[in-house]
């Protein structure tokens, strides 16, 4: 069993996503959104720092995931963004996988290009979840469930060329 935190940085909300993987099985286990809007930048930082830290020792995720940052047309907000993930990165305090949010809608609908609300969807779907969510809630979700599909694919590509690798067909003197 493995447990992963999703993150959908931001400088005004950061969503944060849990779920627990087994096997090809995902199961939701919390998610949530830290909301930083009426802060001064600095401030904003240490929160987004101190929410996840708490949100990581309460759970003990096994890895984490995180939205890269897309380029903006204001460089500015570019640069923001850029900052409440470094902060978010540093608080998980391990090797964090990072996924564009290409990979991730590709990943979780199938489609590289999927609206928002298609994502929502599709988590709620894959999760088995009744209850509304946050948008960046959601988002942090589809990370970490993007996370665990690239991990099952990339195991299950492992077993199978170690399987071909033993076989006797492979040998070459």
């Amino acid at each position: 069993m493995t447990i992963i935190i999703g993150i959908d940085p931001g400088s005004r909300f950061t969503g944060y996503g849990v779920i627990q993987w087994e096997g090809n099985q995902t199961r939701y286990v919390d998610s949530g959104c830290l909301s930083l809007g009426s802060y001064s930048m600095a401030e904003r930082l240490q929160k987004i720092f101190t929410g996840l830290q708490s949100i990581v020792e309460l759970h003990q995720p096994h890895e984490a995931a995180i939205e890269q940052v897309f380029m903006h047309q204001n460089p500015g907000s570019a640069l923001k963004l850029g900052q409440a993930r470094g902060a978010a990165i540093v608080a998980l305090g391990k090797n964090v996988a990072e996924y564009s949010a290409r990979q991730v809608k590709q990943s979780v609908v199938g489609y590289g290009a999927a609206a928002k609300t298609q994502v929502q969807h599709m988590v709620k779907r894959l999760l088995n979840i009744s209850i509304e969510l946050q948008a960046d809630a959601a988002d942090a979700l589809a990370v970490a469930l993007c996370h665990a599909h690239t991990r099952f694919s990339l195991n299950k590509t492992e077993r199978v060329s170690k399987k071909r690798s033993s076989s006797w067909r492979s040998y070459r003197p």
